[in-house]
């Protein structure tokens, strides 16, 4: 039997874990990604329960390990700086707001890169333009060079997929939870430490501030309301969007606006869900984001688009009609997926309280349950349900 060929649209996380397993199934991958380079910006992502096993079935555990932010916890602050509560990572078994592998997004896609590089076939700055599933083949068109014919394809470009458009059209619901955030890097200052600090500001406002095993700052700026069509802004109108948002919000918001310009690795969007009726169509399937984001909020995006990389390659690997596979790999993943998408509509409200009385409530509610250890004991029913899912084993492993 001929070498199966399999397109892989996006480099993101999910698109190089799947390259990975597939190559070890004996299928051929090719990953298109549209940005020039890999993309090496980005904040801090969690690896939880079954994404954990994931890591350690390709022999990455260590290399992740050789890289984590070494985030000590979590710290809720006032205008003044005064801590209110402060939750060790330790404290939460590894489970709670910093996770035991807490890394930056951009490493982990290097780990990822460096892991399949040698046997994948990338290519940078361009896209899919055109698809055709003749039924035994899908025919590709490119933005750049000439058109190819895949066995499969399949699609891990984002939230916002323009390559899930072309097959699926509008079915994909992409669910608003009526918050918008920015993502960027600033240089460190003496008073970052290894502690992420929470602020909350009057609106339902939000400035956190982490820092990374790269000697520099990662700033989130997050503000509530409902859609707006924020995300299709320019950089420049986002840019001055947060300015005149955050402009009194006080503490050091002042210092992250102040860097708006020069960081290198700006980021703003709607934080959403994607909710598909089915991931599959003919020789065509979806895969992390593009299949089933569950929003930064849910702790769970990079597990899912891991588990969801496995699962996709080892059914693949093990049924020969790939309807079948498909299927099968829909199966195995709902269940998680359906659970790490029920992120309750308070999340927000609790964490970005809109009134001054509502902050205040929340320091205090925050530094009772902290020097209690009752973050500790009611950890347990609220962390990620990221053990929910019995990892099928495929027989295809790499050694560590």
């Amino acid at each position: 039997m001929a070498e199966r060929t399999v397109l892989i649209c996006g480099a993101g996380i999910a698109g190089p874990a799947l390259a990975f397993w597939l190559k070890r199934y004996g299928l051929r991958p090719v990953v298109v990604e549209r940005a020039p380079d890999l993309r090496s910006a980005g904040q801090s992502v969690d690896v939880r329960g079954a994404g954990t096993e994931v890591v350690r079935r390709m022999g990455l555990e260590d290399a992740i390990r050789a890289r984590l932010t070494h985030e000590a916890g979590f710290a809720l602050v006032d205008s003044a700086g005064r801590e209110w509560a402060r939750i060790s990572t330790e404290s939460m078994g590894g489970k709670g707001f910093t996770a035991e592998l807490e890394i930056l997004r951009g490493e982990l896609a290097r780990i990822l890169h460096e892991a399949t590089r040698e046997e994948t076939e990338y290519h940078f700055d361009n896209r899919v333009a055109s698809l055709t599933d003749t039924g035994d083949r899908v025919r590709v068109g490119f933005l750049h060079g000439p058109e190819r014919e895949f066995d499969f394809v399949l699609i891990a470009d984002g939230l916002r997929s323009r390559t899930r458009e072309l097959v699926f059209g509008d079915e994909a619901r992409i669910r608003s939870l009526g918050v918008y955030t920015a993502y960027f890097t600033i240089p460190r200052e003496p008073s970052d430490n290894a502690w992420a600090r929470w602020y909350s500001a009057p609106g339902g406002r939000s400035l956190v501030l982490r820092t990374d095993n790269l000697g520099t700052t990662r700033a989130v700026l997050s503000f509530r309301g409902p859609p707006q069509g924020y995300e299709r802004f320019t950089a420049k109108e986002k840019k001055d969007l947060l300015r005149r948002v955050f402009a009194d919000a006080g503490w050091e918001v002042p210092r992250v606006l102040a860097r708006l310009d020069d960081t290198p690795d700006f980021y703003f969007d709607a934080v959403g869900q994607v909710h598909m009726p089915r991931w599959s169509k003919g020789r065509v399937a979806l895969v992390g984001d593009a299949a089933y984001c569950p929003s930064p909020l849910s702790g769970m995006g990079t597990t899912v688009a891991l588990v969801g990389a496995y699962v996709l390659a080892g059914e693949l690997s093990r049924h020969a009609d790939h309807t079948e596979a498909f299927a099968a790999y829909e199966r195995v993943m709902r269940p998680l997926v359906t659970l790490a998408q029920d992120v309750p509509s308070l999340g927000p409200k609790v964490a970005m309280p809109k009134t001054r009385i509502g902050i205040a409530l929340q320091h205090i509610v925050g530094g009772v349950a902290s020097r209690l250890g009752l973050f500790q004991f009611f950890g347990r029913f609220a962390t990620p349900p990221a053990d929910a899912i019995q990892l099928p084993d495929y027989g295809a492993r790499a050694s560590a």
